[in-house]
């Protein structure tokens, strides 16, 4: 009896909490308007006028506003400095800044810190990113150090499931997340197309997260409530509850529809192929598909059984069943890919207005910040909205491999967090999707 509870005790999941996170908030002066960006890609004298024109367009349509941020070398004319520099240096801002914000709102030393995870896509200097922050931070020679790279818009929940196996492994530990992209690094300097669109949509951003498995923690967890720059103690905490992964890369058309190569004169971009809104649906359906079972209620499992039993067993012409995931979840964290990706996230998992405002509103105040989005969408929901006590918040990302992760949360508190980089005055643009539906305003 003895040897079955200790056996029982070991191979159980230690709960994982998100204690807090944190999302970057540029100075007003990296502001970028679509009129200042498109005379900045003029100024360049690189780009032919059919190429200008389409980017003119991408930009207007992609549902990006003229107040999301570009790094302070986008905004120097005429011609940009793309020096390893440069981009450290935009990287250093970001980075930085969240790491130090994030130990000062916890009371935390760096020393404290066990699990240090950074991921960016297309930056990858040596030394690393995490080495980058172990440096200035000065944190302790035993601390166990991950930099995840190439791993598209939807490494942000890889770090969160690598940070949820460590801390399986490793009892009473804390980790920080840090989620990222290098701006300056996506510049495309050529007349290919497909390539010219990441840099109509990519704007600066990041997220930093604190993460723990520690029961003092679990006690302890706090959710700060802002209120005109006056912090508050109040109770809030996540619970980590699944996180599923999926990954097409066996299938060439979806490992080669985001694709980092050489255009015909040789210059480096990232290619967005036609297939590319075909491929996320099926990898989202495919991760949905998995997912299901962890969180649908029983009468939603039950309708769809009874779908695929009839299409597939007695060969009735039926529409495919979608379950009502709005049913299985109180909010809904989309990345914010672009205008079209979410109005197609919208249909696909018919989603209410309500439901998907916070992403598109994201989107249009900050544009596509890659893997931190999911984190400014949750931001958007604790600060507009407001997060009750048990509600469950979905989060789910998609990006180059083709890969699509989910994350399921519940919140142990009930959380209406005040963030800065959703507050006002500094936020103008709050009239032009109108107000979110139901928000506690």
């Amino acid at each position: 009896m003895t040897a079955s509870v200790a056996t029982y005790l070991l191979r159980r999941c230690r709960p994982v909490y998100l204690l807090d996170f944190n999302v970057y908030q540029p100075s007003d002066r990296l502001k970028c308007s679509h009129e200042t960006f498109k005379e900045a890609i003029r100024a360049q004298g690189c780009y032919e006028p059919g190429t200008l024109q389409f980017m003119d367009k991408i930009l207007e349509s992609s549902g990006v506003g003229g107040e999301a941020y570009m790094p302070p070398e986008l905004h120097r004319p005429p011609l940009w400095d793309l020096s390893l520099a440069m981009k450290r240096q935009e990287s250093e801002m970001v980075i930085f800044e969240l790491v130090e914000r994030l130990l000062r709102d916890n009371s935390l030393q760096p020393h404290q810190v066990d699990i240090l995870v950074v991921n960016c896509s297309v930056f990858c200097p040596t030394p690393s990113l995490s080495a980058m922050v172990v440096n200035k931070f000065g944190m302790r020679p035993d601390i166990i150090t991950y930099n995840l790279a190439g791993m598209g818009c939807s490494a942000g929940l890889i770090s969160v499931s690598l940070v949820r196996e460590l801390l399986q492994v490793y009892p009473g530990r804390r980790a920080i997340v840090v989620s990222t992209e290098n701006i300056s690094q996506n510049v495309y300097l050529g007349n290919q197309r497909s390539m010219s669109i990441p840099c109509c949509i990519f704007r600066m951003g990041g997220a930093a997260l604190l993460m723990s498995n520690r029961r003092a923690d679990a006690r302890r967890a706090k959710q700060c409530l802002y209120s005109a720059g006056n912090r508050q103690a109040c109770a809030r905490r996540y619970e980590l509850l699944h996180v599923v992964r999926t990954h097409m890369g066996a299938h060439d058309e979806a490992y080669r529809c985001v694709y980092q190569e050489e255009d015909d004169a040789g210059i480096v971009g990232m290619r967005l192929d036609k297939a590319l809104m075909r491929v996320a649906g099926l990898a989202v359906r495919d991760n949905l598909t998995r997912l299901g079972p962890k969180v649908l209620p029983f009468m939603e499992l039950l309708r769809y059984a009874i779908n695929q039993g009839a299409r597939r067993l007695l060969k009735m012409d039926l529409p495919v069943y979608l379950p009502d995931f709005n049913r299985a979840f109180d909010h809904f964290c989309i990345h914010t890919g672009g205008k079209g990706v979410l109005e197609a996230m919208e249909k696909q998992l018919g989603l209410t207005p309500e439901h998907i405002w916070p992403s598109k509103y994201t989107l249009w105040r900050y544009g596509n910040t890659s893997s931190s989005s999911i984190w400014y969408v949750l931001a958007c929901i604790e600060t507009q909205v407001g997060i009750r006590r048990g509600h469950r918040v979905w989060q789910l990302a998609f990006g180059s491999g083709f890969k699509a992760n989910s994350a399921v949360w519940r919140a142990r508190k009930a959380v209406h967090r005040r963030h800065e980089a959703f507050l006002p005055p500094k936020d103008h643009t709050l009239s032009v999707l109108g107000p979110c539906p139901g928000a506690s305003m």
